[in-house]
């Protein structure tokens, strides 16, 4: 039997990682265009900037409006496009990392992602949950391929709420039965 793991091209996992965010993404562009809450960006930017501070590259930081929906991926690519950039980082919860991944797939431009929280299963797959405006689900758009990196910085998944910590817990133990029945 073939046994195939498809995942993301480098997989980075440690306490400070954020901090070391622009060496992972280092050879992707030399312009970024983050995605990411207003929230998230009061938590994250100041590191993100420092580890970004001798490279040179342009950053731009575009607020997530809360549903990984069509309207939401056309208007962020058109930012995306305005901006002139040349890669794409997620940084933030499921809805974001999908709007990220879609929105790098259509500009066919590298996807960096950096996960806020534990409870989710986006990171890592070549697939993003389409909404409605409402919330309601959509469509699966499947994509050519993985992200390119995936930074996962411990510290900053430690301090989320813990609600969402315990619904990682929830998605670790469902993702077991869903390879399991897989593998079968």
């Amino acid at each position: 039997m073939t046994r195939m793991i498809i995942g993301p091209g480098k997989y980075i996992q440690g306490n400070g990682e954020m901090k070391r965010i622009a060496r992972y993404a280092a050879g992707l562009g030399d312009s970024f265009f983050f995605i990411v809450s207003e929230n998230g960006l009061k938590r994250v930017e100041e590191c993100i900037r420092e580890s970004f501070t001798d490279c040179g590259a342009k950053l731009v930081f575009g607020l997530f409006q809360g549903e990984c929906s069509r309207i939401e991926i056309e208007r962020i690519r058109a930012l995306f496009r305005k901006e002139k950039c040349s890669v794409v980082v997620g940084v933030g919860g499921g809805k974001i990392i999908d709007t990220a991944k879609a929105v790098a797939f259509y500009e066919n431009v590298p996807v960096v992602i950096a996960p806020t929280i534990a409870s989710t299963d986006a990171p890592c797959s070549a697939l993003s949950i389409i909404y409605s405006e409402e919330g309601i689900f959509s469509e699966i758009l499947r994509l050519s391929r993985n992200p390119d990196v995936v930074v996962v910085d411990t510290d900053i998944i430690a301090r989320a709420p813990v609600r969402l910590i315990v619904a990682g817990m929830g998605d670790a133990l469902a993702t077991y039965f869903e390879t399991r029945a897989c593998a079968r």
